[in-house]
């Protein structure tokens, strides 16, 4: 029996319990819309490509780790005495803020090419509660060194929940597992990290993967407005394919270049007793949110600056979630304009606020 013979019995033999070659018949027959805004369509496979690192680097990092009172120790072990330790929390560490920073270019470019237009709805809110997982993600992850930096950095952070009004001081006691930001807390953000977001976030990520296959990508509407002579396209496999994967190694080069020349720093060990360091800031995806309220808080004078802050923030995201329920016509009508409009005052208001943020950092 050839070799050639051997390979199609094994292909054949699992064919018929997996049905691959369904899978591949699809594969063939699906496409990829081309015009002038395909760029934006390498984004999501990007974030999908920068979770799969995370991942990898994840499990790699959990097998030294120790949540606790041990955690700064075991991290400190992790990148100055385990071989190549420093390379693998720093990948995964800058693959968290890529992450999320493609996610939110994919989210931008999905707004204003209207794919969350029927019947993509549901792709729109899953994606949008996948964005809201990935933040979490990186906020628990972001305390687990225990360094001087997280861990002052968490208590700014959780200041964001106390300021909802009546349940946000008992969310964030229940967050801190205590009055204060200790060990306990680490050891909750732990568990959050890795067991309890990956339970929520893989099944929500195949939900989807599994829409944007069945819909496919969606042209923006000055290509739906055009004659579908006058449309092109071009096979997922193997055309789209390759291109998308030439995308994950242009990112895996950034991400590699990132984690090598500019490595994720340890600071000294978090200590309750003394002062916070100048210049503590929460995440830059945080960022947004904490200088919004600050800045209401300086106009409305006590609590109900902070309140406002919150309630304008979160009526934003409601508004920014239900917008397929909003612009429902396929025209570029009344409702259209104003959903794009309302895109371009959300990047403004979160570039400003981003940016003043760290612009009056002490």
């Amino acid at each position: 029996m050839t070799e050639r013979t051997i390979t199609s019995s094994a292909y054949n033999w699992i064919d018929e319990r997996l049905g691959l070659s369904e899978l591949a018949a699809f594969a063939r027959h699906k496409t990829v819309p081309v015009h002038s805004q395909s760029f934006w369509y390498y984004w999501g496979g990007i974030s999908l490509f920068l979770f799969l690192v995370q991942c990898f680097t994840g499990v790699l990092l959990l097998v030294y780790y120790r949540p606790g009172a041990e955690a700064y120790e075991s991290v400190r072990q992790i990148t100055f005495v385990m071989h190549f330790g420093w390379l693998i929390r720093s990948a995964h560490a800058w693959a968290a803020n890529l992450f999320i920073f493609a996610i939110l270019v994919h989210m931008f470019s999905v707004f204003f090419m209207k794919a969350y237009r029927k019947p993509r709805e549901f792709g729109w809110l899953s994606g949008m509660v996948l964005l809201g997982i990935a933040s979490v993600f990186g906020f628990s992850g972001y305390l687990l060194p225990m360094d001087e930096l997280s861990y002052f950095a968490t208590k700014v952070g959780l200041q964001i929940p106390v300021a909802i009004p009546f349940v946000g001081p008992a969310i964030a006691n229940m967050l801190r597992g205590g009055p204060e930001v200790s060990e306990f807390t680490v050891q909750r953000f732990f568990a959050l990290h890795v067991v309890v977001l990956p339970a929520l976030f893989l099944p929500l990520l195949a939900f989807h993967l599994w829409l944007v296959q069945r819909h496919g990508n969606a042209s923006p509407p000055s290509e739906d407005a055009k004659p579908a002579s006058e449309r092109k396209s071009i096979p997922f496999m193997p055309n789209f394919l390759r291109k998308d994967l030439a995308m994950w190694l242009i990112s895996l080069n950034i991400l590699a270049l990132l984690a090598s020349v500019f490595p994720w720093a340890l600071g000294r060990q978090a200590d309750s007793l003394v002062p916070a360091p100048a210049g503590i800031h929460p995440e830059w995806y945080f960022m947004s949110p904490f200088e919004m309220l600050k800045l209401l808080g300086n106009v409305l004078p006590g609590e109900f600056g902070e309140i406002a802050g919150i309630l304008l923030f979160t009526l934003g995201i409601a508004l920014w979630i239900l917008i397929p329920f909003y612009d429902i016509g396929k025209e570029s009508g009344q409702r259209a304009r104003a959903a794009h409009y309302f895109g371009l005052l959300a990047v403004f208001a979160l570039l400003a606020t981003t940016v003043i943020g760290y612009w009056t950092i002490r």
